[in-house]
């Protein structure tokens, strides 16, 4: 017999319920944890006991254990590191997946799934201004969309020059040069690391973190052979992009494979006030994103986009006698990612995309980069604050000086609770930086940050 729904009734009642409150929690509550890893596992930390226990109580045990180890990321105070919120579609259609329990890798399959995802590429290319036949997957972020990009890149490039990697493997092929500005995001690195092509070429970056065309281009007339170019849409910490129109064509000139890494930089292409940073960005052969920063859908959920069908699907395609392949479609979601078995990330961006529209797409963003350029106003004023970046987007670093000062106050700031702002260190200075992703945030949240950072400073002797 089938399991009935009153065996879930309980348990998702109570998680529904715990749920609510934790959204509740969130205009008030201070962003920080209470309690650190290492003291919550001493109540974690238990012997598996010997018989069942019931679902609900099991639900609300885990609340219970977790409430004080909990950042509240979804806040609109909440600045750290580049995390976006979660749009209210996303989530409600984010738990549906859980319910419904699809493995979303093969169309005939899970069809309603694969539909979903399909569309939600679609609208991403339109709104990116990106090839309308590029292949889209859904990752579990930027890190794996990279790793999907550079691995398409290597078989492409290993193509053009003769060798044959999925017979051949990589041992004793013509050597890969990858190119880089100095200035890239590390998970660039690990991408390629894990496909063995080792560190790239670091090619000078300007003050801003760009990578500089005349240094590239120099870069590129030192060697022949298979050739990858990792540009990036949006800095870390500047938020600046590549000059991408300069550096695609040069990169092309030269036989290169033409990799962006716009984990949340690329969706800026999506805004007419902000598109012209990103000229020549439809020229390249493969682009990464992440949905769960800028467009705030729910952890996980990268894009992984590459202009060029055959090299993305036979490096992740696959055909064994117990699949349902779709042979004559537009293929299944396992050839365009690393993962058989995934849950349907790209339901929620459907749900995003649909519940934004196009207007509210560009919204959202012009309204991330405002909150980030009035950060950068109203702290700039601060005696002895240095905004060391120009605010072309949703990211804000600053100094308070020396690095023993900068350092104090980034402390002062998390312990005050009213807000959370990650320090970071950025061309050889500490920094306290302020990464404007999450669509809940407002006028009023930006001024309840500035007048923590305001108080903070204000605890330094002598101010």
């Amino acid at each position: 017999m089938s399991v009935q729904f009153e065996e879930y009734s309980e348990a998702l009642d109570r998680a529904h319920a715990h749920a609510v409150d934790w959204l509740k929690s969130l205009p008030n509550r201070p962003t920080g944890p209470r309690l650190s890893a290492d003291e919550l596992l001493a109540d974690f930390e238990t012997s598996l006991q010997s018989e069942s226990l019931d679902a609900a109580s099991v639900v609300d045990e885990l609340v219970r254990l977790s409430e004080p180890g909990l950042i509240a990321m979804p806040s609109g105070r909440f600045f750290g590191w580049v995390i976006g919120g979660t749009l209210p579609a996303s989530m409600a259609a984010d738990w549906l997946l859980s319910a419904w329990d699809q493995s979303a890798a093969m169309r005939r399959a899970t069809p309603a799934i694969a539909a979903a995802e399909q569309v939600a590429g679609e609208w991403i290319l339109d709104l990116l201004g990106l090839p309308s036949t590029a292949q889209v997957g859904f990752t579990t972020g930027a890190t794996t969309s990279n790793f999907v990009g550079l691995a398409a890149a290597r078989k492409h490039v290993l193509d053009k020059a003769g060798w044959d990697l999925t017979e051949r493997g990589l041992s004793g092929s013509p050597r890969i040069t990858v190119v880089g500005g100095a200035d890239r995001h590390a998970s660039v690195d690990l991408a390629l690391n894990y496909l063995g092509l080792g560190k790239p070429m670091a090619v000078e970056s300007d003050s801003q973190g760009r990578i500089k065309v005349d240094a590239l281009a120099r870069a590129l007339d030192a060697f022949s052979g298979p050739t990858i170019v990792c540009l990036q849409a949006g800095n870390l910490h500047s938020g600046a992009f590549d000059p991408i129109a300069e550096a695609v064509k040069i990169a092309h000139e030269h036989g290169a494979w033409v990799h962006v890494d716009g984990a949340f930089g690329l969706w800026a292409a999506a805004s007419p006030s902000l598109r012209d940073q990103l000229a020549g960005i439809e020229e390249c052969d493969s682009w990464t994103t992440d949905a769960h920063k800028t467009l705030n859908v729910p952890y996980d959920c990268g894009v992984a986009i590459v202009a060029h069908r055959d090299p993305v699907r036979s490096v992740f395609g696959v055909q064994t006698s117990y699949l349902l392949n779709d042979e004559d479609g537009p293929g299944d979601p396992l050839e365009r990612v690393p993962e058989f078995s995934r849950r349907g990330r790209g339901v929620p961006v459907w749900a995003a995309l649909r519940s934004l529209g196009r207007s509210g797409v560009i919204g959202l963003i012009d309204r991330l980069v405002s909150h980030a350029q009035t950060f950068a106003k109203e702290l700039g004023q601060f005696p002895g604050v240095e905004i060391l970046n120009d605010v072309v987007f949703t990211q804000v670093c600053m100094s308070f000086g020396s690095d023993e000062r900068t350092r104090r106050i980034t402390e002062r700031v998390l312990a005050d609770g009213t807000t959370w702002m990650s320090g970071s260190r950025w061309a050889g200075r500490d920094v306290l930086r302020i990464s404007v992703s999450n669509w809940s945030t407002d006028n009023e949240d930006v001024a309840q940050s500035v007048a923590a950072i305001r108080r903070a400073v204000a605890g330094e002797p002598g101010s």
